[in-house]
Order: structure tokens, then C-alpha cells, then sequence
């Protein structure tokens, strides 16, 4: 229910050094993960953070002696993240069956690209790149997804 930011510091003696903020998120919290992406889009002259994809380890209830260390893929959803408030809203985007992990993302102003992953409920390694449009007006965000086959 945290995320961190990490941020450069730049002081007048030239030195550079990490700024770490943890800011506690509300709202639609993404459970903990690894194997994900995040990027930042920037859209009408405002910026948030999409959170999607990544593995999980099976909650404790699911767990059994013999599988106690299980992970399972995240759910497909898209989470825009408010890095100044820590407001967190979920996107399910038709284009998105599985939540892919360890896949390749890069965000360009209001459009994030994601190529490749794994999903591990059909062992599947797609071959499609994901577009991920975002426009973010004062009111609700929209957030559109194109599917580039091949």
C-alpha cells in the first residue's frame, strides 16, 4: 500500500545524491509484485504513473505445504497512479487478457508501448505489441488500447 519515488538532488557543490519518498497509495492498491512495468505519461499537461503486469506469490490462504513458495500472474489491469496525491484508479482494457510479466515497456508523452512478457496460466509469449493511450483532461482519465499484431 506504498509506493517509493526515487528523485535526484542536485546541490550547489555539484554533488549528486537520492532522494527516496515513500508516498502510502489509496484507492485501487495493486497487490505487491515483481516482473511488472511503470511508466510515466504526461497528457494535457499533467503526469501519472501506469502500473501493469507482474507475478505475485499466492495469498497465505492458498497456499499448502507443498506449494508455499507459488506465484501466479497479476490480474490484466491498467493502474494509473497519482504520484502527488497517491490516488490509485484500475483500468480493465478488453485488449489485455493476460497479465504478462517481465515484458518490455517505454512511455513517449501520453502513449506507453509494451512488447513480449510471460504469462504463466498458458505459458504463452505474445508476440503483439500493447498501445496504451492516456488522456488525462481535468475530469476522468481515458485510457484506450490498440493491439499491433506481430
Amino acid at each position: 500500500d506504498k509506493i517509493y519515488v526515487m528523485s535526484i538532488v542536485c546541490k550547489n557543490n555539484k554533488k549528486v545524491t537520492f532522494r527516496c519518498t515513500e508516498k502510502d497509495l489509496v484507492g485501487d492498491v495493486p497487490e505487491a509484485r515483481y516482473g511488472h512495468s511503470i511508466d510515466v505519461v504526461c497528457s494535457r499537461g499533467r503526469s501519472m504513473g501506469v502500473l501493469f503486469g507482474g507475478r505475485s506469490y499466492m495469498p497465505s490462504t492458498q497456499r499448502t505445504t507443498e506449494k508455499w513458495n507459488s506465484v501466479a500472474d497479476c490480474l490484466p489491469y491498467v493502474f494509473l497512479v497519482d504520484f502527488e496525491f497517491g490516488c490509485v484508479t484500475s483500468y480493465i482494457l478488453p485488449e489485455l487478457q493476460d497479465g504478462l510479466s517481465f515484458h518490455v515497456s517505454i512511455a513517449r508523452n501520453d502513449t506507453i508501448y509494451i512488447l513480449g512478457g510471460h504469462s504463466l496460466a498458458n505459458n504463452v509469449r505474445p508476440a503483439n505489441l500493447y498501445r496504451i493511450q492516456v488522456d488525462l483532461p481535468l475530469g476522468s482519465p481515458a485510457i484506450n488500447c490498440t493491439v499491433l499484431p506481430g
